[in-house]
């Protein structure tokens, strides 16, 4: 497993599994009482009533996530993506999807240190899965390694076998097909990963039209995470597009150079329309760029910036 994991990750960094689920249907006959007169109807109708009940609530998908309860998984394999990034992939029942919408985030915790009184305290982070949320027994997480983050460093530690605290999941941007013709997408970083789960939707849904757009920033060309997958991906679907931008390019980098301008959104990206949504995700200085941070209590807050300076409404940008 380790080596197709790792064989994996170089050529389209995660594998996605689809799987579909058969829908069992269960038609129930009409009771008569021919006989026993009315109460024997009624008996018979509560009994079936109770067994449709039990029946509908064995069919219920179940799912591997609770949004009240820290659940633990376990850590499979994990291989290295960059020169400071990890691919993780952490496995459950075979038998049970993740429970993840598009687009949506998971909330992981590690032990920190314990207080005065003797109770543990929490280091508490959200990140996004960039596995399809369709699939079943694994989901996959990209962490960047920070030299002093608390959280990445945790992750670095893991070795196949330990397990992580999740609890989740926290819903985004509730993502449906067509929900817009096109969708213009700015990210830095990390923020690729709520880019992901959204593009692999639409292109994974034959019935879905929209037309992506990705503006992906970064330090330096060794910092663009996923690449290859996301080459692969603009290659074979004609309706995705494209645009690299480092800060520190090198003598034989083709794309473009530099913090994301009002020129590369104007030539890459949608322009602002009832029919566009222009979303945006990365560190905080590339959000107070583009399109202003979120509000302190984490609603989208005003919008300001780039975006708002070539006339993008509010309704016209999601920040994640």
């Amino acid at each position: 497993m380790a080596t197709f994991f790792k064989r994996l990750a170089k050529s389209a960094p995660i594998a996605f599994g689809f799987q579909s689920n058969s829908k069992s249907r269960i038609t129930f006959g009409a009771l008569a009482a021919i006989s026993g007169g009315i109460s024997s109807y009624y008996y018979f109708s509560s009994l079936n009533l109770v067994y449709a009940d039990q029946l509908n609530e064995d069919a219920a998908p179940k799912v591997a996530l609770n949004p009240d309860k820290w659940i633990e998984f376990k850590l499979q394999d994990k291989v290295q993506a960059s020169h400071n990034s990890q691919l993780f992939r952490f496995s459950f029942d075979p038998n049970v999807k993740l429970g993840l919408h598009v687009a949506s985030c998971l909330i992981t915790r590690a032990p920190k240190e314990q207080d005065a009184e003797g109770k543990t305290k929490y280091i508490i982070r959200p990140y996004t899965p960039i596995s399809d949320p369709d699939a079943k027994g694994y989901f996959d997480l990209l962490i960047k390694v920070y030299p002093d983050g608390k959280m990445s460093q945790h992750f670095a530690s893991l070795k196949p076998g330990d397990v992580l605290e999740v609890k989740g999941p926290i819903e985004k941007l509730r993502y449906s097909p067509n929900m817009k013709k096109h969708i213009g997408m700015i990210a830095g970083g990390t923020g690729i990963t709520p880019m992901l789960q959204i593009i692999d939707a639409i292109l994974k849904n034959p019935d879905d039209y929209t037309q992506v757009s990705l503006l992906y920033a970064n330090v330096s060309p060794d910092d663009i995470l996923l690449k290859n997958k996301l080459d692969v991906l603009a290659a074979t679907h004609p309706n995705l597009k494209i645009y690299y931008t480092v800060d520190n390019p090198t003598k034989d980098w083709r794309g473009g150079s530099g913090y994301i301008s009002k020129d590369m959104v104007v030539k890459g990206l949608p322009s602002p329309s009832d029919d566009t949504i222009i979303l945006v995700c990365g560190p905080p200085g590339l959000m107070k760029h583009i399109s202003g941070d979120k509000a302190k209590d984490r609603s989208q807050g005003e919008l300001s910036g780039i975006l708002k300076e070539l006339g993008y409404a509010e309704d016209m940008v999601y920040k994640f």
